[in-house]
């Protein structure tokens, strides 16, 4: 269906990836996998026709419709919400207007035997053809579908788009994407801002009703649920994979194996090499030998080893200083915004070492109560912490309160205490801070790397309760691991906002769902959380039948 042949990116003499050749067919639901800066966004761009390669070429069949919802989005208003993700069929509506006018045209002409007039009829066949296999009765119900799916509120229909911060208009696009059931949808980071609920109605759309699938994603769970193919971008090659996401880690694996092992008997037999023509290289009788030994070594294609993998990398918090056995207890909490109430009479106690997730739609108060806990917000009830706890806190917009002007191993080196400090370059490594890149300054970093260092610098903090709002982002699958078995292995308290499903379950034992105004406890992990939902959600389905 798209063809992609002999692929490549150059710039300031860098080269991001040459010669790369691959085939979208149709149902197939490809991952774009490889670490940060590897030039999957890029590629994903190429297919979508919004930059240009240096050299080969993307082809498709003309008819063919492709898709793309980029990482950041550039908006215009002027419209509600309804009327933006309608514009899927603008398109239709168009094409309708078209048949219109040579419909009419036909109508008042009389050069019936003519060769243009023959043409006309044709077009308009083939168009009305077109046109009539869509159908369009239910459009409107369709966008409703999509729009509810996502996580809008019927009455957030006629509001204006401008109304909404940026995840929620990326919603907004991504419902235009779906609904122009493209032949080729192409997703970079989709779940970023969505809530769980909003996850597996993505999941379950693409899943029966899209075609062909290429995403980009960092949420493991979703990944797997949804690919069968995934297609690795490393050190400017691509490896292609017939499986999901965990069976192509168990494959990559074998096959660095082999890459190492051919490696070592490779550089085995080049210093036997070099010994042998450093040792007769003044013997008249083996100067032919030394000579096809010496050109042999210069056409040597050197065996290449794919960068190392850091999952395996362990970090450890520093210990936690105790503290008093109740972190945290709410009374009555609740919060008011003018007219709309976020939420009320949340009662809840957090025992010391419990760790507990924060779920649900966006906008019903999760991060709202995180700013309350770190007196950021006047709120209704009483709140106590407990005696002597020590937060750390990350918040969403934690990467703005970096200092600038330091290098990425300045601000790590300001916080890193006892054994820790031997490891700093390797911590920065798994963080993706290797090499040079730990010599930039914070000033250059982009809102990604910003995220991450200060996610790094957090987790070096002697602390007992630690309080992580949406705290995986802009994480690689390798670092979302690290964080998680540190997490896992952390002994003190933890409040987590998330809604990545991977990455909470095995980690927190108590789920406080917000919805509706309310804050419901549930004393049990994220996957039996989600189970109980389903059935909710099944009874809810009955009850209106």
């Amino acid at each position: 269906m798209v063809s992609v042949d002999g692929l490549a990116v150059e710039f300031g003499g860098t080269t991001l990836f040459s010669d790369i050749s691959f085939q979208i067919n149709e149902k197939d639901r490809i991952a774009l996998m490889g670490k940060n800066g590897a030039g999957k966004s890029t590629l994903l761009k190429i297919l979508a026709g919004v930059r240009q390669p240096t050299r080969g070429k993307v082809t498709a069949p003309k008819d063919c419709v492709v898709a793309y919802l980029p990482q950041h989005l550039m908006t215009e208003d002027g419209r509600t919400v309804f009327e933006e993700a309608s514009l899927a069929f603008s398109h239709l509506k168009e094409m309708e207007h078209e048949i219109e006018l040579i419909n009419n045209e036909l109508a008042t002409r009389t050069d019936y035997e003519s060769d243009d007039y023959m043409s006309l009829i044709e077009k308009v066949a083939m168009m009305s053809e077109k046109f009539y296999a869509i159908d369009l009765t239910h459009y409107e119900e369709d966008v409703e579908k999509a729009l509810l799916g996502l996580g809008f509120e019927r009455s957030d229909f006629n509001r204006p788009t401008s109304d909404f911060s940026g995840g929620w208009r990326m919603r907004i696009e991504l419902a235009k994407l779906l609904l122009q059931d493209p032949d080729v949808l192409l997703l970079d980071e989709p779940t970023n801002h969505l809530d769980i609920e909003s996850i597996q109605w993505l999941e379950q759309f693409l899943m029966e009703s899209a075609k062909a699938v290429v995403v980009i994603s960092h949420d493991r769970k979703f990944v797997d649920n949804i690919t069968t193919r995934t297609i690795e971008v490393t050190m400017g090659r691509i490896y292609d994979y017939k499986v999901n996401y965990s069976k192509y880690l168990e494959l990559r694996k074998e096959r660095r194996e082999q890459q190492m092992k051919q490696y070592e008997e490779q550089q085995k037999m080049i210093q036997e090499t070099k010994d042998y023509i450093e040792r007769f290289k003044g013997t008249y009788s083996k100067t032919l030998q030394v000579q096809s030994r010496v050109k042999m070594l210069e056409k040597l294609q050197i065996i290449e080893v794919d960068e190392e993998d850091t999952s395996a990398l362990r970090l450890k918090f520093p210990p936690s200083p105790r503290s008093g056995n109740y972190p945290v207890t709410m009374d009555g909490v609740g919060k008011c915004y003018d007219d709309h109430r976020v939420f009320g009479g949340v009662n809840l106690t957090v025992e010391r070492g419990n760790k507990i997730a924060f779920v649900g739609r966006n906008g019903e108060g999760k991060s709202t109560l995180v700013k309350c806990i770190m007196d950021e917000l006047e709120h209704e009830g009483t709140l106590t912490l407990g005696h002597n706890v020590q937060i750390g806190y990350f918040a969403q917009n934690q990467a703005s309160l970096l200092d600038g002007e330091l290098t990425v191993y300045q601000t790590i080196d300001d916080v890193a205490v006892g054994d820790i400090r031997t490891k700093i370059r390797d911590l920065l490594g798994a963080f993706m801070f290797g090499g040079e890149e730990s010599t930039k300054k914070v000033k250059v970093l982009s809102g990604g790397e910003r995220t991450r260092l200060a996610l790094l610098k957090l987790l070096l903090n002697p602390v007992n309760l630690l309080i992580l709002d949406e705290p995986t982002n802009h994480l690689d699958l390798k670092t979302k691991d690290i964080l998680k078995q540190a997490l896992v292995a952390f002994d003190g308290t933890l409040i987590v906002v998330s809604h990545d499903r991977d990455f909470l379950d095995g980690l927190v034992t108590k789920v406080y769902e917000f919805g509706h105004g309310k804050v419901r406890e549930h004393l049990c992990g994220i996957y039996e959380f989600l189970e109980q939902k389903k059935m909710e959600n099944l009874q809810e389905l009955e009850r209106k039948k």
